[in-house]
């Protein structure tokens, strides 16, 4: 899935910030190369809390 995604994310950074017209852009594009993996990490947080509470609800009842 990893490669999935990197395959659709060919991302030359140092391009990018060799061509930046001032340091603002570089910071930018440092940022927005970051975003997509702490929205990745979230969601997987989210979705592992999630599951826990259930399987938590679900130990409770059998009991």
């Amino acid at each position: 899935m990893i490669a999935l995604f990197s395959l659709l994310q060919e991302i030359d950074i140092e391009e990018k910030v060799k061509n930046a017209p001032n340091g603002d852009y570089e910071i930018g594009v440092l940022i927005g190369s970051f975003i997509p993996l702490v929205v990745l990490v979230i969601i997987a947080y989210a979705l592992y809390r999630y599951n826990k509470k259930n399987n938590l609800k679900e130990l409770n009842k059998e009991d």
